[in-house]
Order: structure tokens, then sequence, then C-alpha cells
């Protein structure tokens, strides 16, 4: 059973029931069969740290688990790695008819420095692709250099902490643009907001970003009367947050203080009309 680790849990427990009874049922059969087999299970997931987890069931554990053999990683196996890249370079010689493949000795010391953080599976696929893609027989370690990769960046662990950096990085920007749709939700309220204040006489174009236009932008409308003029001129003199104010101060009076009805009045999400009652201390 290979990476027995990533079995379901109910394989899980179909296993552990054949190995406990001896007994199994073929699909689409009725009759019960008797097996008398060794398992030989392998995985690379830390099944202990699984059962502590919940994703291995732990009787299964100890039913496979009578003799464990742990395989260390390849680069802990010195001169394996060598024999082994012998046996792969041997194996893709016989299959494309060709001369094996040699490493000369700075060759195998950068073979037996890399981190092999693949084990076997990458030394064979590295071997056979050297065999297939260079003419030259002779490997040499300037050319070996080309199919690892940096070898800077195995050897060293400092890229797990960069990884959990690059993690905590993402999280935190995942939460900045939220906190920006938010707010763009919230100018977009606004706008609205003092849209109806000045009666449709002066619509606010707020560009999407409205950093790059530090000023609104009016529409152009025709020249109004001395009497009108006095008004806008009395109502931009106004600051935003008092004519915002006033806005929810009435809302709220219109609706006896109903929250709901005065944020449907006022075109803006209760969760909006609660931050602004409680920041302009209107409570």
């Amino acid at each position: 059973l290979d990476e027995v680790g990533e079995l379901p849990t109910p394989t899980q427990a179909r296993l552990l029931r054949v190995l406990e009874t001896g007994e199994f049922i073929r699909v689409g059969s009725s009759k019960v069969q008797k097996t008398n087999v060794r398992i030989v299970a392998a995985t690379n997931v830390n099944l202990m740290q699984a059962v502590a987890e919940g994703k291995f069931r732990e009787d299964l554990f100890y039913r496979l688990s009578t003799v464990p053999i742990q395989v260390p990683p390849l680069r802990e196996r010195g001169e394996d790695i060598i024999l082994l890249f012998r046996k792969f370079a041997s194996d893709c010689a016989e299959k494309y008819r060709m001369p094996s493949i040699r490493l000369d000795e700075e060759a195998r010391q950068l073979m037996l420095s890399y981190r092999w953080p693949g084990n076997v599976r990458e030394l064979k696929n590295i071997t056979e692709r050297i065999s297939v893609i260079e003419e030259n027989r002779d490997i040499t370690a300037s050319v070996l250099r080309m199919y690892l990769p940096d070898l800077n960046i195995e050897k060293y662990p400092v890229l797990v902490k960069q990884d959990s950096e690059q993690k905590i990085f993402n999280s935190e920007r995942e939460i900045l643009y939220q906190v920006l749709f938010d707010m763009k939700k919230d100018v977009n309220e606004l706008k609205k907001l003092v849209h109806d204040i000045m009666g449709g006489k002066m619509p606010i174009d707020v560009p999407e970003e409205p950093a790059a236009y530090p000023h609104p932008i009016h529409a152009v409308h025709p020249v109004p009367s001395i009497q009108e003029a006095e008004a806008v001129e009395e109502e931009e003199n106004l600051s935003l947050e008092e004519v915002e104010k006033e806005m929810i101060r009435k809302a709220l009076e219109k609706h006896n203080g109903r929250r709901k009805n005065a944020a449907a009045d006022l075109k803006i999400s209760e969760r909006t009309l609660y931050r602004k009652i409680k920041e302009y201390n209107l409570e």
C-alpha cells in the first residue's frame, strides 16, 4: 500500500476490518472471501501527527506499524546517490540505445552536496533528462549545475521563514483589500447622501480612485440666480461632517429612532448608520 497516509477515513475503516478479521467481500459478490496476506505500507506523512490531528485512525496505525522501517532521505545516504545515478544512467543507456553518461569528480561532489528534496524520483528524473539532452557523455559540474535548481535556495532553511512571512503578508493584504472595498462602499453611500442634501442641483462626481483627484469635479450647469448662488455658497461652507450629521439626525427624528428605517431612507447600510451614530454621538 503506497501513500497509506492519504487513505480516506471510510477506506481506513474497511482496511482495518479486513486486517482484523482476515475476510472480505468482492465488489458485486455476496460471498465472504478468506485472505492471509502480509501488508507493506509506505507513506511520506507523519502518521503520529496525522493521528493527533484526527486524519488517520489510531487503531489502524498500530495495526500497520508492527515493524516500522524508517528510510532516511537521499541526501543522508552518501554514496547511495552515486550508485543510484549509475543505475539510472545504465537504464537510460539501454532504453535509448546510447552510451551511458559519466560524472567527473567535481560533478560527483556537486551531486553529494545537493539536498535532493525530491529524493530518488528527482535523481532518476534528472539522470534521464541529462541522458537524453546532452550529446557529450562525460558530464562536468558546470553541465550538471544547469539541471539542478539553485543550490543556495535548497541548502538553507531560511525559505521556511520567508514562506511564513509571505503567508502573513498575503493575509494582511487580503484584509487591506477588504478595508478598501468597505471604504469604497462608504464613499458611494456618502455620494448619494450629499447628492440628496443638495437636492440634485450640484451632483458630485467622485471618481473610482479619489486619490487621483483631490477635489470633487462638479458638473457644468447654467448660471444660477443670485439667491440660488448664495444658498449654494452657504451649503458649500458647511463641512461635510456637519451636513452628514444633520441628515442622520433628521432621519432618526423622522422615523422615531428606528435605525433600520432611517438607514433605508438615507440609502446606506445599517452597519454604516450605527458607526456614524457612534461617531457623531447621536445615540
